[in-house]
């Protein structure tokens, strides 16, 4: 009878916005805009990256693999909301749900490290340019880019496991729209002490580090910059990080407001809210943001359309 008792719950509910029936097809059509704004951005960047040879630099090379990152990120995400928006059906399977946490929380440390590693070749490129060829190698952007894979699987193999031995008897409502992991633990009747204590230490020794090393990355560049003596120089050396800076802003800035401040009742819609710019907006940003203020995508694009008869054929036909 015990072992029947802990085994009731085959389903989780995400509740997400689901409380709005009115809503749903205007959230639908809203988030299918960003979902395939967000693809066919990240889509284009790296196809930039991997043809344009003017690209094959350090910088390209970390901003296709967060474009890479950010397609598997918005798309372990979305197509379930759009889903449930669509069929009202919110409930996901406990494998499911572990699925989605596991391919979730991997790109999520993987996006700490790899935006951490972008600021630092920035604050080489800016602090160090005389030394930048020879520190940020080859080699080493690709040890960098692969070690954050590598670590957010590693993490996540970890963390899964451990709550794949958890019973799931009692609650099973998520008030949130993807299964995220303080949520889903707080939801088992068993003893979470073993896995709670070591997601957060997971949580500090993955964000802390990248974000201190990110923070003064930043730190020394605005400092290098305003030593600029010119304005143009001044301008062009922050238009460089400017964009990146943008990103890991609001990045950060979500990710502590929903994982650090304290949890209320009256908080939840908002933490929802906060959720979406660090799942959502982030990758739809990221594209637009490097493609629209980027001098050097903005031309690879257009060498990529004048081979590939784009421009050719519009005008043959017009």
């Amino acid at each position: 009878m015990e072992t029947v008792n802990e085994t009731t719950i085959a389903t989780f509910l995400l509740l997400g916005f689901g409380d709005a029936p009115e809503l749903q097809i205007p959230l639908f059509l809203v988030f299918l805009i960003i979902y395939s704004v967000t693809m066919t951005g990240n889509i284009i960047i790296i196809l930039l990256v991997i043809l344009d040879h003017h690209l094959h630099i350090p910088m390209y090379f970390f901003l296709g693999n967060l474009s890479c990152l950010e397609t598997f990120y918005t798309s372990t995400l979305l197509p379930r909301m759009l889903a449930s928006f669509l069929t009202g059906d919110r409930s996901i399977s406990v494998g499911g749900c572990f699925i989605q946490l596991y391919c979730f929380g991997t790109l999520l440390i993987a996006e700490m490290y790899l935006l951490a590693s972008m600021s630092y070749d920035r604050y080489l490129a800016i602090c160090k340019p005389l030394q930048y060829a020879t520190l940020m190698s080859g080699r080493l952007c690709f040890v960098m880019s692969a070690a954050s894979w590598v670590w957010g699987i590693t993490v996540m193999t970890l963390v899964v496991s451990l709550m794949s031995q958890l019973k799931y008897c009692g609650p099973h409502e998520i008030e949130q729209f993807f299964c995220d992991l303080t949520p889903v633990i707080n939801l088992s009747c068993s003893d979470t002490t073993l896995v709670t204590l070591v997601g957060l230490a997971l949580s500090v020794i993955d964000g802390v580090p990248s974000c201190l090393l990110t923070l003064l990355s930043y730190v020394r560049i605005i400092g290098a910059i305003i030593q600029i003596q010119s304005s143009d120089g001044r301008k062009k050396a922050f238009a460089t990080c400017s964009s990146h800076l943008m990103v890991v802003s609001i990045f950060y800035g979500s990710l502590i407001f929903v994982y650090l401040l304290p949890k209320k009742e009256t908080l939840e819609e908002i933490d929802k809210i906060f959720s979406v710019f660090y799942t959502v907006l982030t990758p739809l940003i990221n594209p637009l943001i490097y493609s629209l203020r980027n001098k050097e995508v903005k031309k690879a694009l257009r060498r990529l359309i004048n081979k590939s008869g784009i421009s050719k054929k519009f005008v043959g036909d017009r």
